[in-house]
């Protein structure tokens, strides 16, 4: 049998639809997110989109904060981050990161409840500080400032405590033009803030001579022998006072360290405050670890460093150990070893002092009047080190 000869439109109108056939075919086995709409442009982000990221941030961290809360456990209150769909929202992968967060924070509730710490309310608030967009991602740095509020508080026990930390959120963008939140990261180095997981960076010693003085770990066990302060040559008041008023809001007439280096500005704020209590500038190298100044144009390595500082202390008898973490009082220094290798990365100074449990108030990440059962009950295997002033 012969084959049929096709018209020229016959022949057209087949390779069409076969052609149209094939293109629905291919359409099934692509993404729904792309065969659902049009690809638009990378997108814009204007004041409207900004104020929603700003919006979002806050409700991450606020949901971090209420998961320390007595009586907020994450799994009975649905978090404001369920609230955020559509135009911006958490994309599924940190959706459930920080389902995994929230959890985690409520063990963190739990140890602190054991240690003698609950929180009865919280407050928290989210300021934009800069956006980057870059083709369809966008990065926002943040400043979140939390304050807890404390629960049963006794006698004059602090009825608070706070901190501010610094934070940068990834968005992306989808073909769709929608921004999924995709990455949030802690910016401080010191990585503090009671409701992060983020480990504190470690801070890595310079080299010293052998004749440095090592300092003896302190004890964290509760209730230990009273060691209170006999001498009067500084002025301790002083001292709680300058931290107090600078822990959120630094001293221009000093350099702020923040981000600039590992262990942030930590030992650079407690040294401001032990010169406003009257410690005296020793001047000299700046390398010199026996030599101790600072002010806005220069700073010797004793002034900013955590361990350079400690041998300074140690050589010029400026402190001496206490055996234990709550013999401290206010004006003395607690410092940490997170990582138990042997430099120790982390200051702060006691700024009150109430039944026994002083409160430590420190900067990296900027914190007002934390307890130091709080610190240790967060930070259980970190080695301690407690110097009275």
């Amino acid at each position: 049998m012969k084959s049929r000869r096709l018209t020229g439109t016959r022949r057209r109108a087949t390779i069409l639809g076969a052609a149209a056939a094939s293109v629905v075919a291919g359409a099934a086995l692509l993404p729904n997110w792309s065969a659902g709409a049009a690809v638009v442009d990378d997108p814009t982000v204007d004041a409207q989109t900004k104020a929603t990221f700003q919006r979002l941030a806050d409700a991450v961290f606020t949901d971090r904060t209420n998961a320390l809360v007595d009586g907020r456990p994450g799994d009975q209150e649905k978090p404001q981050t369920n609230r955020f769909s559509g135009d911006v929202k958490l994309s599924s992968g940190t959706a459930r990161a920080e389902d995994t967060t929230l959890s985690a924070l409520g063990q963190r509730k739990e140890k602190l409840a054991k240690a003698g710490e609950t929180y009865s309310k919280a407050a928290t608030t989210v300021t934009l500080d800069a956006t980057r967009v870059t083709g369809r991602t966008a990065k926002a740095s943040v400043t979140e400032t939390t304050t807890l509020t404390y629960a049963r508080p006794r006698g004059d026990a602090p009825r608070t405590t706070g901190f501010q930390a610094q934070h940068e959120l990834t968005f992306r963008a989808d073909r769709q033009g929608n921004w999924q939140l995709t990455r949030i990261r802690d910016t401080e180095q010191g990585g503090l803030a009671v409701n992060t997981l983020s480990k504190p960076a470690p801070v890595k010693a310079t080299t010293a001579a052998n004749t440095t003085p090592s300092a003896p770990r302190a004890a964290t066990t509760w209730n230990p022998p009273a060691v209170p302060k006999t001498g009067t040559t500084y002025d301790y008041k002083a001292m709680a006072a300058y931290a107090e008023k600078h822990w959120n809001a630094y001293n221009k007439d000093y350099p702020d360290f923040s981000g600039r280096g590992a262990g942030g500005d930590c030992t650079n704020f407690v040294s401001q405050a032990l010169k406003a209590g009257g410690w005296k500038h020793v001047p000299g190298y700046v390398y010199d670890y026996t030599r101790w100044f600072g002010n806005a144009d220069i700073q010797s390595h004793s002034f900013i460093g955590v361990n350079e500082w400690s041998w300074f202390t140690q050589n010029a008898k400026r402190t001496k150990p206490l055996a234990n973490v709550y013999q401290l009082e206010v004006g003395d220094v607690l410092q940490v070893d997170f990582d138990k290798d042997g430099s120790k990365d982390h200051t702060m100074i006691v700024t009150y002092k109430s039944r026994g449990v002083p409160y430590v108030t420190y900067h990296s990440n900027n914190t007002f009047r934390r307890s130091v059962a709080s610190i240790v009950a967060t930070y259980p295997n970190a080695y301690y080190y407690a110097y009275r002033t």
